[in-house]
């Protein structure tokens, strides 16, 4: 019945756009198809049709610009909610909790009066060195599709549209705008599609915007191959398709397309693509007119969707107390315990009476970096503010700085209009871990590291406890700059190696948006806690963890290698190329390769630990229920959740098969507690199934027999 409502009601919606669309000029249609402004278009003030006004980002509501200008506003009402990164939210493995940040984010973005946020980016991390891999959620297409779908549903309760991004392959920065894509039809529709075929038909995302990149020698944002053949005829989508601002190339191969609206950089407003020149080109008898009326209707399909047209519209707010609560939620769901072999957390505050805490990131700010993510955090709680006021007057916390960052790029950070020349050099590069600098400049920056190295390393025998607090930056995870290689930057591999010699029982906290390389010292370390870009209280999460106020549950969405190139995209593959780059790796992408090739990770995929353990047994397949169902007891002194995951994998020899993910759920048990687990698959002829806490560790399931987990 439900269904059968909401077909009459877009029918009824269809209809109305028709009436409207016979109330236009051509002029007024023009208007609606392209930006008027850096982030609106131009509504129809006679007819009651608004601007559709739109904003970054995954992480918060983007500050005001000038309509026509890259200059901040500077008002200061758009301060927002700073929420964790999307790789965060995928370390989660809590598909209500995506559902929760998706709302925040759809209520703020409401509050601050958009139309269309401009997220979530669903693809796949194909390699840990793409810049932007923090906006993506995981490796694996199963896990960022049941994230992202909740997440949608979330945002557009507030009557604000999502815009799942970037449609299709986008999974680099180097030449972005000109890369092209060479990869198997097959391997496209199978591994990097279903999560856009998910976020566009179960979490029904009003919009989707175009890559910047090419496939099959189309732009993408131009697509015919992809706009129309895949996205409208093959999927029936009848939603609104939005550029990447500066994605579009070309006037005829723009209209002609089933892309709806241009947006970009530059504020020519009247020159873009799909403005002046369509206009001349449809009075010229070139273009047929009807292919903008099919646009128009669209848009304004849009807008009846999110009430804008019939005053019954939510209002949204932001700055909420909740909306802090659920960023605290996700940051402490989101935190992997990686080792804790010596069992030094969860720290005693009790026990605790000299605390020395190292490194540049446990002072990092990082709500004003990466991209077009970057917002105007109301506040962000750093991990040194969140264990100082955590530990309180009792415990001495010192700090220093033991690393620091390259000078020269912290002064280019402080430019407005980074984005104004964002189309320049093909879009993007691949930054280089030490840059080009004046020989003079490199021997400063190093001895300047020398002594607060040396600094850290003569202070950390003096006290009770070291925590070191390091990894990436908004330097590395970047809109427009892939990274050359995993290597910690700034010489951290040789600050924490001297370390580890002073102080053997260090606790190490990483932060970063991808995988980093360990391998120098990762023996060495006893303990290890693996952070995202934690939002606003990312630094309370990290204390609460670490004094065992949490009980860490984060599994990792990705796999971490031990060296990039241990990644198919570039063991197999290529990666950050300049004129195209080659998908040869086909379907063995993350862990897939790894366990069909047999290859080692430093951490493989969904792997990550807590304070309590959890005992598994009587763990079965129901083949006709399409049921995976075992008995989970929490046998740990601790609250906790486990993370159940289940796998499938091609029975025969024809080719190298690995597993897959197809299952998940996260339950929390009582110390003590015992549950029995149900979770439904897609069970098929020709596979075998394994249920277990990750990847690599999970054990084989039948309905013929209950195992108990090996111990």
């Amino acid at each position: 019945m439900e269904q059968l409502e909401e077909i009459l009601k877009e029918q009824d919606r269809k209809e109305r756009a028709k009436e409207i669309l016979g109330k236009l000029t051509l002029e007024e249609k023009i208007g609606m198809i392209h930006g008027a402004q850096l982030f609106q278009t131009a509504g129809v003030e006679r007819l009651g049709i608004l601007p559709l006004k739109m904003s970054d980002g995954p992480m918060g509501v983007r500050q005001e610009f000038a309509g026509d200008s890259w200059k901040a506003v500077g008002h200061s009402d758009d301060y927002v909610t700073y929420l964790p990164c999307n790789s965060a939210l995928a370390a989660t493995w809590n598909r209500q909790l995506a559902y929760q940040m998706g709302s925040v984010l759809g209520e703020e973005a409401r509050g601050r009066g958009k139309d269309v946020i401009l997220a979530p980016g669903v693809n796949l991390k194909r390699s840990p060195l793409c810049g932007r891999n923090f906006e993506y959620f995981s490796e694996d297409p199963y896990l960022t599709k049941e994230m992202a779908v909740p997440y949608i549903q979330g945002v557009q309760v507030w009557d604000v549209a999502a815009c799942v991004k970037h449609f299709a392959a986008n999974n680099q920065e180097t030449q972005r705008l000109w890369v092209d894509v060479e990869i198997e039809e097959q391997v496209l529709r199978e591994v990097y599609l279903p999560v856009f075929y998910e976020a566009v038909m179960r979490g029904g995302s009003y919009t989707i915007m175009g890559a910047y990149n090419k496939v099959k020698g189309e732009h993408c944002c131009q697509s015919e191959f992809l706009l129309n053949q895949i996205l409208r005829k093959e999927w029936g989508y009848d939603g609104v398709v939005i550029s990447d601002w500066g994605g579009v190339h070309d006037t005829v191969e723009a209209a002609n397309s089933q892309l709806d609206i241009e947006m970009s950089v530059t504020n020519d407003f009247d020159q873009y693509f799909m403005a002046e020149p369509l206009k001349e080109k449809i009075l010229s008898g070139e273009i047929d007119e009807a292919v903008v009326d099919e646009k128009v209707i669209r848009i304004l399909m849009l807008m009846m969707r999110l009430h804008m047209m019939d005053g019954k519209r939510k209002s949204g707010a932001y700055n909420t107390p909740e909306h802090r609560q659920v960023a605290l939620e996700v940051a402490r769901e989101s935190i992997v315990l990686l080792k804790n072999k010596r069992k030094l957390l969860p720290l005693d505050p009790e026990k605790l009476k000299r605390v020395l805490v190292i490194g540049e990131n446990a002072e990092q700010i990082h709500s004003n970096g990466g991209g077009s993510a970057e917002i105007k955090a109301l506040y962000e709680i750093s991990p040194l503010m969140g264990l100082k006021s955590h530990l309180g007057g009792n415990v001495l916390v010192d700090y220093v700085q033991g690393y620091c960052r390259d000078e020269e790029m912290e002064q280019g950070e402080q430019k407005e209009n980074w984005q104004e020349n964002s189309l320049e050099n093909g879009g993007g590069q691949t930054k280089a871990l030490t840059a080009d600098r004046e020989e003079n400049k490199v021997f400063e920056l190093e001895e300047k590291r020398q002594k607060l190295r040396q600094q850290a390393v003569g202070l950390a025998g003096e006290y009770d406890t070291v925590i070191y607090i390091g990894g990436l930056n908004h330097e590395q995870d970047c809109e427009g700059r892939d990274r050359a290689d995993m290597r910690l930057p700034y010489e951290q591999d040789r600050l924490i190696g001297e370390l580890l010699d002073i102080r053997e029982d260090m606790i190490v906290v990483l932060t970063g948006g991808s995988a980093v390389e360990m391998g120098s010292w990762i023996e060495r370390a006893d303990t290890l806690v693996w952070g995202w870009y934690g939002g606003m209280e990312g630094g309370n999460a990290l204390a609460e963890v670490l004094i065992g106020k949490v009980n860490p549950s984060g599994r990792l969405p990705e796999s971490f290698y031990r060296t990039h190139l241990d990644c198919s995209a570039h063991a197999l593959g290529e990666f950050a190329k300049q004129t195209s780059v080659k998908y040869t790796e086909g379907r063995y992408v993350g862990y897939r390769y790894l366990d069909a090739y047999g290859i080692e990770p430093q951490f493989c995929f969904g792997y990550g630990i807590g304070y309590s353990e959890f005992v598994w047994r009587n763990g079965r397949l129901d083949r006709e229920r399409g049921m995976v169902f075992c008995l989970i007891k929490n046998i740990g002194e601790m609250d906790g959740s486990e993370v159940i995951q289940v796998y499938r994998k091609k029975l025969g020899d024809a080719a190298k098969n690995y597993k897959e993910l197809i299952g998940f759920d996260k339950v929390f048990l009582l110390a003590g507690e015992e549950k029995e687990v149900f979770l439904g698959v897609c069970w098929e002829e020709g596979y075998e199934y394994f249920l277990g806490k990750s990847v690599e560790e999970c054990q084989l399931v039948d309905e013929n027999r209950d195992w108990i987990e090996k111990r």
